[in-house]
């Protein structure tokens, strides 16, 4: 009875929002476009629901998360973009710009996001996990799938595989985002923990742990793992061939041409954030290894 009155609640806050498009703003830097897709927030049950088929134990409780609305990048970041951002690829699986970047640490997306937003205007960053999961069911338009746009996982997702897949290939989900299942698991921004059973507003992980979430399945994954709720997680200084990102905003000024097509190519900022090898900011006057422009460095 508690799940049905769960669903209804979720469905609910969807209705009025039904038959509208999502808003899609295009973005170029330097000379790279990309696109992210508006999220329209509501109310969901984030977690092990009915249709999600062999749930594991931190899969629940099932909890209902309410959102504001935020953006999210149409398709994983691609070895194009973080090249033009970046100035360097660190991909395993090369020869095709358009692959998604992968052997990517969840410290270097820090550093990606936030040149990124230094060359657009936006603040870009990760996604939360539970804007990750809300956007992969589809939002406000979820049709309740077991993977992210269709319950024929052949359909959307790359998976039992033995290399990555230039993005956007397979069928969309219904807020027309790519590869949300399979393909490359994606960077979140919290740190994992296990789910609380009451409800959450924004919710956006503790303040503190030892592992960052990746969701979403791999091109060598399982059919299991490219499930909506499936859940997973991964040091944030580990970088694997199988991991990658997705961008979110959590807003995109519609009004304000700042970082909307045409950036000039002459900027070149440089960010001088450094963390520490679990992901934490580090002082200047910290000693020891510290990542920093996506690369060790020892500070005595």
């Amino acid at each position: 009875m508690k799940n049905v009155i769960l669903f209804v609640l979720a469905l609910l806050a969807g209705i009025t929002a039904w038959g509208q498009e999502p808003i899609v703003r295009e973005i170029t830097v330097n000379g790279v476009s990309f696109k992210m897709v508006e999220v329209k927030g509501g109310r969901f049950n984030m977690g092990g629901t009915a249709e999600q088929l062999l749930a594991e134990d931190d899969e629940y409780p099932i909890h209902v998360v309410a959102l504001d609305d935020f953006y999210i990048g149409q398709t994983e970041v691609t070895q194009r973009l973080w090249s033009a951002v970046m100035d360097n690829n660190p991909s395993g699986f090369t020869g095709d710009l358009d692959l998604p970047v992968e052997r990517v640490m969840w410290i270097e997306c820090q550093d990606f996001v936030s040149r990124l937003s230094q060359l657009t205007g936006i603040d870009f960053r990760l996604p939360t996990e539970s804007e990750w999961e809300y956007a992969a069911r589809g939002g406000i338009y979820n049709h309740y799938y077991v993977y992210s746009g269709s319950n024929d996982i052949d359909e959307v997702a790359w998976h039992d595989g033995d290399c990555t897949h230039v993005v956007a290939q397979k069928a969309p989900n219904e807020l027309g985002l790519y590869d949300m299942s399979g393909n490359v698991f994606e960077w979140c921004q919290d740190w994992h923990s296990d789910y609380d059973m009451m409800p959450a507003e924004n919710p956006t992980g503790p303040e503190d742990g030892e592992n960052r979430v990746r969701r979403g399945g791999s091109w060598g994954g399982s059919l299991k793992g490219s499930r909506v709720s499936y859940r997973n997680y991964e040091l944030p200084n580990i970088r694997w061939n199988y991991i990658g990102m997705r961008l979110a905003a959590t807003t995109i000024s519609i009004d304000e041409p700042t970082g909307i097509n045409n950036i000039p190519e002459t900027i070149a900022p440089q960010s001088n954030t450094r963390y520490n090898l679990i992901g934490q900011p580090a002082s200047e006057d910290y000693k020891g290894i510290v990542i920093e422009d996506g690369q060790k460095r020892i500070k005595k």
